[in-house]
Parts: structure tokens; sequence; C-alpha cells
């Protein structure tokens, strides 16, 4: 029992690392998009 607990523990260890790996990869992206967005709207807006 013991073995298979440190199994699970490990697996759902590793997902969570990952999970928020994606997480913050996937926020910069998304925040370098939108401030891209936002300043072509205003350099639209400018000219």
């Amino acid at each position: 029992m013991d073995e298979q607990l440190r199994i699970i523990l490990i697996i759902i260890v590793s997902v969570s690392i990952f999970g928020l790996l994606v997480f913050v990869f996937v926020k910069n992206y998304i925040r370098n998009k939108i401030i891209q967005l936002v300043k072509d709207e205003k350099n639209k807006k400018s000219k």
C-alpha cells in the first residue's frame, strides 16, 4: 500500500507542476497578445 501511495503522490505532484508551467506560459502569451492588440488599436486611432 505504501508503494502505491507514493506512486500516486508522485503522479499528482508531476501533473500539478506541469499544469502550473502550462498555465504560466499561456498567461504570458495571452498577456503579450493583448498588449500587442492595444498598441495596434492606439496606432490605428492616431493615424
